[in-house]
Protein backbone atom coordinates (compact mmCIF):
# COMPACT_ATOMS: atom_id res chain seq x y z
CA UNK A 1 0.00 0.00 0.00
CA UNK A 2 1.05 3.54 -1.09
CA UNK A 3 1.96 5.57 2.03
CA UNK A 4 0.44 8.53 0.87
CA UNK A 5 -2.89 6.28 0.78
CA UNK A 6 -2.16 5.34 4.74
CA UNK A 7 -2.39 8.90 5.07
CA UNK A 8 -5.63 10.12 3.40
CA UNK A 9 -7.31 6.68 4.90
CA UNK A 10 -5.88 8.11 8.43
CA UNK A 11 -7.30 11.44 7.62
CA UNK A 12 -10.58 10.29 6.72
CA UNK A 13 -11.42 8.13 9.18
CA UNK A 14 -10.59 11.09 11.75
CA UNK A 15 -13.26 12.92 9.49
CA UNK A 16 -15.64 9.87 10.10
CA UNK A 17 -15.12 9.71 13.93
CA UNK A 18 -15.54 13.67 14.14
CA UNK A 19 -19.11 13.23 11.79
CA UNK A 20 -20.13 10.72 13.78
CA UNK A 21 -20.05 11.92 17.07
CA UNK A 22 -21.49 15.27 15.57
CA UNK A 23 -24.39 12.83 14.28
CA UNK A 24 -24.78 11.71 18.02
CA UNK A 25 -25.16 14.86 19.55
CA UNK A 26 -27.34 16.30 16.85
CA UNK A 27 -31.14 15.79 17.03
CA UNK A 28 -34.72 16.70 18.90
CA UNK A 29 -34.76 14.17 21.45
CA UNK A 30 -32.81 16.18 24.96
CA UNK A 31 -30.53 13.67 26.72
CA UNK A 32 -31.18 13.86 30.72
CA UNK A 33 -27.37 13.44 30.71
CA UNK A 34 -24.56 14.11 28.88
CA UNK A 35 -23.71 11.26 26.08
CA UNK A 36 -20.21 10.68 27.18
CA UNK A 37 -21.73 9.62 30.78
CA UNK A 38 -24.16 7.49 28.91
CA UNK A 39 -21.88 5.21 27.06
CA UNK A 40 -19.75 5.45 30.39
CA UNK A 41 -22.53 3.72 32.49
CA UNK A 42 -23.47 1.32 29.66
CA UNK A 43 -20.09 -0.22 30.58
CA UNK A 44 -19.94 -0.01 34.15
CA UNK A 45 -23.38 0.21 35.66
CA UNK A 46 -26.56 0.48 32.98
CA UNK A 47 -28.95 0.19 35.57
CA UNK A 48 -28.22 4.27 36.04
CA UNK A 49 -29.34 5.01 32.38
CA UNK A 50 -32.75 6.73 32.07
CA UNK A 51 -34.51 4.32 29.63
CA UNK A 52 -35.23 7.42 27.39
CA UNK A 53 -31.85 8.04 26.65
CA UNK A 54 -30.63 4.13 26.53
CA UNK A 55 -33.47 3.74 23.48
CA UNK A 56 -32.71 7.00 21.88
CA UNK A 57 -28.93 6.83 21.87
CA UNK A 58 -27.94 2.67 21.67
CA UNK A 59 -31.49 1.74 19.18
CA UNK A 60 -31.84 5.16 17.18
CA UNK A 61 -28.87 6.91 16.58
CA UNK A 62 -25.99 5.11 16.77
CA UNK A 63 -27.76 2.32 14.49
CA UNK A 64 -28.49 4.98 11.94
CA UNK A 65 -24.87 6.30 12.20
CA UNK A 66 -23.26 2.89 11.65
CA UNK A 67 -26.02 1.69 8.63
CA UNK A 68 -25.25 5.33 7.29
CA UNK A 69 -20.91 4.15 7.18
CA UNK A 70 -22.11 1.03 5.70
CA UNK A 71 -24.08 2.47 3.16
CA UNK A 72 -21.78 5.21 2.18
CA UNK A 73 -19.01 2.78 1.68
CA UNK A 74 -20.80 0.35 0.01
CA UNK A 75 -22.57 2.21 -2.90
CA UNK A 76 -19.47 4.27 -3.53
CA UNK A 77 -17.08 1.09 -4.06
CA UNK A 78 -19.81 -0.31 -6.38
CA UNK A 79 -19.72 2.66 -8.05
CA UNK A 80 -15.85 3.04 -8.58
CA UNK A 81 -16.04 -0.39 -9.37
CA UNK A 82 -18.62 0.29 -12.46
CA UNK A 83 -16.48 2.87 -13.67
CA UNK A 84 -13.59 0.79 -13.81
CA UNK A 85 -15.02 -1.68 -15.61
CA UNK A 86 -17.17 0.30 -18.18
CA UNK A 87 -14.19 2.80 -18.43
CA UNK A 88 -17.10 5.29 -17.79
CA UNK A 89 -17.33 8.25 -15.63
CA UNK A 90 -21.19 8.20 -15.61
CA UNK A 91 -21.53 4.29 -14.86
CA UNK A 92 -23.02 3.62 -11.65
CA UNK A 93 -25.30 0.78 -10.28
CA UNK A 94 -28.69 2.18 -11.87
CA UNK A 95 -27.17 1.59 -15.39
CA UNK A 96 -27.08 -2.09 -15.00
CA UNK A 97 -30.87 -2.34 -13.26
CA UNK A 98 -29.95 -3.45 -10.03
CA UNK A 99 -31.69 -0.39 -8.33
CA UNK A 100 -34.77 -0.64 -11.18
CA UNK A 101 -35.47 -4.49 -9.90
CA UNK A 102 -35.09 -3.45 -6.25
CA UNK A 103 -37.57 -0.59 -6.75
CA UNK A 104 -40.10 -2.71 -8.52
CA UNK A 105 -40.39 -5.55 -6.41
CA UNK A 106 -40.67 -3.42 -3.26
CA UNK A 107 -43.36 -1.91 -5.55
CA UNK A 108 -45.20 -5.45 -5.66
CA UNK A 109 -44.97 -5.49 -2.00
CA UNK A 110 -46.23 -2.67 -0.75
CA UNK A 111 -49.10 -2.61 -3.42
CA UNK A 112 -49.98 -6.35 -3.40
CA UNK A 113 -48.05 -7.47 -0.21
CA UNK A 114 -51.63 -8.40 1.14
CA UNK A 115 -51.96 -11.42 -1.37
CA UNK A 116 -48.77 -12.17 -1.21
CA UNK A 117 -48.41 -12.54 2.18
CA UNK A 118 -50.81 -15.33 2.60
CA UNK A 119 -48.27 -17.48 0.25
CA UNK A 120 -45.01 -16.85 2.35
CA UNK A 121 -44.60 -17.98 6.54
CA UNK A 122 -45.65 -15.92 9.01
CA UNK A 123 -42.16 -15.31 10.03
CA UNK A 124 -40.61 -13.24 7.36
CA UNK A 125 -44.00 -10.54 6.88
CA UNK A 126 -42.01 -8.04 8.74
CA UNK A 127 -39.36 -8.59 6.32
CA UNK A 128 -41.07 -9.28 3.32
CA UNK A 129 -40.14 -5.71 1.77
CA UNK A 130 -36.83 -6.07 2.25
CA UNK A 131 -36.24 -9.60 1.28
CA UNK A 132 -38.29 -8.70 -2.25
CA UNK A 133 -36.48 -5.73 -2.59
CA UNK A 134 -33.65 -7.37 -2.69
CA UNK A 135 -34.73 -10.39 -4.59
CA UNK A 136 -35.51 -8.30 -7.15
CA UNK A 137 -32.09 -6.78 -7.84
CA UNK A 138 -30.47 -9.95 -7.95
CA UNK A 139 -33.17 -11.12 -10.56
CA UNK A 140 -32.46 -8.00 -12.78
CA UNK A 141 -28.61 -8.42 -12.32
CA UNK A 142 -28.40 -11.99 -13.50
CA UNK A 143 -31.20 -11.46 -16.38
CA UNK A 144 -29.07 -8.45 -17.77
CA UNK A 145 -25.68 -10.75 -17.00
CA UNK A 146 -27.38 -13.83 -19.18
CA UNK A 147 -28.24 -11.37 -21.83
CA UNK A 148 -24.51 -9.83 -22.19
CA UNK A 149 -22.99 -13.09 -22.29
CA UNK A 150 -21.86 -15.24 -25.04
CA UNK A 151 -19.64 -18.15 -24.91
CA UNK A 152 -18.19 -17.45 -21.18
CA UNK A 153 -17.27 -13.81 -22.28
CA UNK A 154 -19.62 -10.59 -21.02
CA UNK A 155 -19.96 -7.80 -23.94
CA UNK A 156 -19.93 -4.64 -21.57
CA UNK A 157 -21.67 -2.57 -24.25
CA UNK A 158 -24.51 -4.99 -24.39
CA UNK A 159 -24.30 -5.16 -20.20
CA UNK A 160 -25.01 -1.32 -20.62
CA UNK A 161 -27.72 -1.20 -23.10
CA UNK A 162 -29.38 -4.50 -21.56
CA UNK A 163 -29.42 -2.60 -18.30
CA UNK A 164 -30.71 0.27 -19.97
CA UNK A 165 -33.82 -1.69 -21.56
CA UNK A 166 -34.15 -3.73 -17.71
CA UNK A 167 -34.51 -0.52 -16.07
CA UNK A 168 -37.34 1.14 -18.60
CA UNK A 169 -38.84 -2.30 -18.19
CA UNK A 170 -38.77 -2.38 -14.69
CA UNK A 171 -39.62 1.81 -14.16
CA UNK A 172 -42.92 0.96 -16.49
CA UNK A 173 -44.18 -1.43 -14.35
CA UNK A 174 -43.76 0.51 -11.04
CA UNK A 175 -45.12 3.26 -12.49
CA UNK A 176 -48.27 0.67 -13.12
CA UNK A 177 -48.09 -0.03 -9.69
CA UNK A 178 -48.13 3.51 -8.71
CA UNK A 179 -50.69 4.51 -10.45
CA UNK A 180 -53.11 1.28 -8.95
CA UNK A 181 -52.27 2.23 -5.62
CA UNK A 182 -54.37 3.49 -2.75
CA UNK A 183 -52.88 6.69 -1.05
CA UNK A 184 -51.23 5.24 1.83
CA UNK A 185 -49.37 2.81 -0.25
CA UNK A 186 -48.54 5.64 -2.86
CA UNK A 187 -46.81 7.84 0.39
CA UNK A 188 -45.32 4.73 1.51
CA UNK A 189 -43.53 3.79 -2.16
CA UNK A 190 -43.21 7.56 -2.82
CA UNK A 191 -40.81 7.73 0.46
CA UNK A 192 -39.35 4.15 -0.27
CA UNK A 193 -37.89 5.07 -3.85
CA UNK A 194 -36.41 8.63 -1.90
CA UNK A 195 -34.45 6.46 0.32
CA UNK A 196 -34.21 6.76 4.46
CA UNK A 197 -31.84 5.04 7.12
CA UNK A 198 -34.93 5.43 9.79
CA UNK A 199 -35.35 2.09 9.97
CA UNK A 200 -31.66 0.87 10.53
CA UNK A 201 -31.51 -1.90 13.34
CA UNK A 202 -28.47 -4.14 14.22
CA UNK A 203 -30.12 -6.77 13.11
CA UNK A 204 -29.75 -5.12 9.65
CA UNK A 205 -26.60 -3.69 10.66
CA UNK A 206 -24.83 -7.26 10.93
CA UNK A 207 -26.36 -8.31 7.71
CA UNK A 208 -24.79 -5.20 5.73
CA UNK A 209 -21.82 -5.57 7.29
CA UNK A 210 -21.63 -9.27 6.81
CA UNK A 211 -22.54 -8.56 2.93
CA UNK A 212 -19.72 -5.57 3.24
CA UNK A 213 -16.97 -7.19 4.09
CA UNK A 214 -17.09 -10.05 1.90
CA UNK A 215 -17.78 -7.70 -1.13
CA UNK A 216 -14.82 -5.55 0.09
CA UNK A 217 -12.30 -8.38 0.00
CA UNK A 218 -13.30 -9.43 -3.58
CA UNK A 219 -13.34 -5.68 -4.64
CA UNK A 220 -11.03 -3.27 -2.88
CA UNK A 221 -8.00 -5.43 -3.96
CA UNK A 222 -9.04 -4.88 -7.91
CA UNK A 223 -7.39 -1.35 -8.17
CA UNK A 224 -4.14 -2.69 -10.03
CA UNK A 225 -6.35 -5.10 -11.99
CA UNK A 226 -9.06 -1.90 -13.14
CA UNK A 227 -5.68 0.34 -13.91
CA UNK A 228 -4.51 -2.98 -16.35
CA UNK A 229 -8.14 -2.43 -17.79
CA UNK A 230 -8.07 0.92 -18.26
CA UNK A 231 -5.51 0.21 -21.36
CA UNK A 232 -7.91 -2.54 -22.95
CA UNK A 233 -9.14 -5.64 -22.39
CA UNK A 234 -6.70 -7.30 -24.80
CA UNK A 235 -3.67 -5.64 -23.16
CA UNK A 236 -4.87 -6.95 -19.52
CA UNK A 237 -5.48 -10.09 -20.78
CA UNK A 238 -1.46 -10.10 -21.98
CA UNK A 239 -0.37 -8.59 -18.63
CA UNK A 240 -1.65 -12.28 -16.99
CA UNK A 241 -5.16 -10.89 -15.40
CA UNK A 242 -8.47 -12.59 -15.95
CA UNK A 243 -10.52 -10.22 -17.37
CA UNK A 244 -13.81 -12.26 -17.55
CA UNK A 245 -13.43 -13.55 -13.50
CA UNK A 246 -13.11 -9.94 -12.82
CA UNK A 247 -15.90 -8.18 -14.43
CA UNK A 248 -18.30 -11.36 -13.34
CA UNK A 249 -17.16 -10.54 -9.79
CA UNK A 250 -17.15 -7.24 -9.94
CA UNK A 251 -20.70 -7.10 -11.79
CA UNK A 252 -21.92 -9.88 -9.31
CA UNK A 253 -20.67 -8.30 -5.64
CA UNK A 254 -21.33 -4.63 -7.00
CA UNK A 255 -25.21 -6.10 -7.44
CA UNK A 256 -25.06 -7.59 -3.93
CA UNK A 257 -24.12 -4.92 -1.84
CA UNK A 258 -26.00 -2.32 -4.00
CA UNK A 259 -29.17 -4.74 -3.54
CA UNK A 260 -29.10 -5.25 0.22
CA UNK A 261 -28.43 -1.58 0.29
CA UNK A 262 -31.55 -0.96 -1.47
CA UNK A 263 -33.13 -3.50 0.76
CA UNK A 264 -32.52 -1.74 3.98
CA UNK A 265 -33.00 1.99 3.07
CA UNK A 266 -34.35 2.22 -0.45
CA UNK A 267 -32.69 4.37 -3.10
CA UNK A 268 -29.88 6.40 -2.33
CA UNK A 269 -28.51 7.75 -5.64
CA UNK A 270 -25.55 9.67 -6.87
CA UNK A 271 -23.04 8.55 -3.80
CA UNK A 272 -21.48 6.01 -6.18
CA UNK A 273 -21.31 8.94 -9.20
CA UNK A 274 -20.06 12.18 -6.85
CA UNK A 275 -17.06 10.28 -4.63
CA UNK A 276 -15.20 8.31 -7.24
CA UNK A 277 -15.49 11.73 -9.49
CA UNK A 278 -14.23 13.76 -6.69
CA UNK A 279 -11.50 11.02 -5.93
CA UNK A 280 -10.72 11.13 -9.93
CA UNK A 281 -10.09 14.63 -9.44
CA UNK A 282 -7.41 14.52 -7.18
CA UNK A 283 -5.50 11.21 -7.80
CA UNK A 284 -6.37 10.69 -11.76
CA UNK A 285 -7.51 7.41 -12.52
CA UNK A 286 -5.23 4.95 -10.30
CA UNK A 287 -7.89 2.59 -8.77
CA UNK A 288 -5.15 1.42 -6.32
CA UNK A 289 -6.06 4.58 -4.63
CA UNK A 290 -9.52 5.58 -5.34
CA UNK A 291 -11.11 2.03 -4.47
CA UNK A 292 -9.94 2.53 -0.52
CA UNK A 293 -10.30 5.63 -0.54
CA UNK A 294 -14.24 5.90 -1.72
CA UNK A 295 -15.54 3.53 0.61
CA UNK A 296 -14.28 6.54 3.33
CA UNK A 297 -15.72 9.35 1.58
CA UNK A 298 -18.41 7.44 0.61
CA UNK A 299 -19.49 6.90 4.26
CA UNK A 300 -18.81 10.72 5.07
CA UNK A 301 -20.79 11.82 2.46
CA UNK A 302 -24.00 9.69 3.68
CA UNK A 303 -23.50 10.78 7.89
CA UNK A 304 -23.53 14.47 6.64
CA UNK A 305 -26.63 13.62 4.35
CA UNK A 306 -28.08 11.51 6.48
CA UNK A 307 -27.67 14.22 9.24
CA UNK A 308 -28.92 17.09 7.29
CA UNK A 309 -32.21 15.05 6.50
CA UNK A 310 -33.67 14.64 10.10
CA UNK A 311 -32.44 17.41 11.49
CA UNK A 312 -32.93 20.40 8.99
CA UNK A 313 -36.87 20.47 9.38
CA UNK A 314 -36.77 18.37 12.40
CA UNK A 315 -39.00 16.98 13.93
CA UNK A 316 -39.95 15.49 10.43
CA UNK A 317 -37.93 14.41 8.01
CA UNK A 318 -36.35 14.52 4.44
CA UNK A 319 -35.61 11.63 2.40
CA UNK A 320 -31.98 11.49 1.88
CA UNK A 321 -32.41 10.43 -1.59
CA UNK A 322 -34.00 13.99 -2.00
CA UNK A 323 -30.20 15.40 -0.18
CA UNK A 324 -27.72 13.21 -2.44
CA UNK A 325 -29.31 13.93 -5.97
CA UNK A 326 -29.33 17.67 -4.59
CA UNK A 327 -25.58 17.15 -4.01
CA UNK A 328 -24.83 15.29 -6.97
CA UNK A 329 -26.89 16.95 -10.01
CA UNK A 330 -24.09 19.45 -9.64
CA UNK A 331 -21.62 16.97 -9.82
CA UNK A 332 -23.27 14.87 -12.87
CA UNK A 333 -23.34 18.53 -15.00
CA UNK A 334 -20.03 19.27 -14.03
CA UNK A 335 -19.28 16.23 -15.68
CA UNK A 336 -21.06 16.67 -18.83
CA UNK A 337 -19.50 19.80 -19.23
CA UNK A 338 -15.96 18.70 -18.79
CA UNK A 339 -16.47 15.81 -21.53
CA UNK A 340 -18.11 18.82 -23.39
CA UNK A 341 -14.98 20.58 -23.52
CA UNK A 342 -13.24 17.48 -24.38
CA UNK A 343 -14.40 16.86 -27.52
Amino acid sequence: MYPQIKIHLSLLSLVIFIMAGIALFLGVYQFNDSILSIINNAISNKSAINESDFYVLFELRLPRIIMAILVGSGLAVAGTCLQGIFKNPLASPDLIGVTSGSILFAAVTIVLGGYIKNFVPEIIHYSLLSIMAFVGAMCSTVFVYKISSHQHKTNVTILLLAGVAISALCGAATGLLTYLSTEEELRNLTFWTLGSIASANWDKILILSVVIVVSFFFLIRKGKTLNAMMLGEKDAEHLGINVEKTKKQIIIFSALLVGTIVAFSGTIGFVGLIVPYILRLIFKSNYVIILPLSAFLGAILVIVADTISRTVVAPSEIPIGILTSLMGAPVFISILMNYKKSL
